[in-house]
């Protein structure tokens, strides 16, 4: 930012935001014992002589709680999708049914919910740092400003209660959906 221009609160909100909706996408792909679509997305397929997303080779759902079924369009790429899954590290074992794969959901070990619920921590921490820089950059950018006397040491003063504000009120975000996803992890 160049210090002739002023601040603007509502930027620093739209970065904090970004990083709370990271978290909840990193979260998404994080495996509970519930079906979620989202649990694929990291799934790619080798189709037509490249590597394409599974959702545009076959319609994802999610017909029961511990169960997703992939419809493949292409008869063809039954194998390819069935091969991705199994090789994407879920941990899954799709059966084939035709043109449709169910891949059953198995329960988690505690073992294994205690570790899912250390690396979604793992997660929510990076984000609190992201939200934790972009107070830090605002802050200098208020600092900056007033140096320069586009905004004045009053302005400035409550520009960083209000930055503090927001700042506070996203880490609080990041705490819940911490909280909500280690409660659905730990979940039996």
């Amino acid at each position: 930012m160049s210090t002739q221009e002023k601040p603007q609160v509502a930027r620093y909100r739209d970065r904090m935001d970004k990083a709370v909706a990271a978290l909840k996408d990193e979260f998404g792909a994080l495996r509970t014992g519930r079906a979620n679509a989202s649990l694929l997305d990291q799934v790619v397929v080798d189709a037509y002589g490249s590597r394409m997303p599974i959702n545009q080779v076959g319609a994802i759902s999610v017909p029961e709680p511990r169960s997703i079924t992939v419809s493949v369009w292409d008869k063809g790429l039954v194998v390819s999708v069935e091969k991705a899954i199994r090789n994407a590290g879920l941990g899954l074992n799709p059966v084939v049914e035709g043109q449709n794969l169910r891949i059953p959901i198995p329960p988690l070990t505690e073992e294994r919910r205690k570790d899912l619920a250390k690396v979604a921590g793992k997660y929510a921490e990076q984000q609190r740092i992201a939200v934790r820089n972009v107070r830090r950059d605002a802050m200098d950018d208020l600092k900056k400003a007033e140096k320069a006397a586009v905004i004045s040491q009053d302005e400035q003063k409550r520009l960083e209660a209000e930055i503090q504000k927001i700042t506070d009120e996203a880490i609080k975000r990041v705490d819940e959906a911490l909280k909500t996803k280690e409660q659905e992890i730990m979940q039996v």
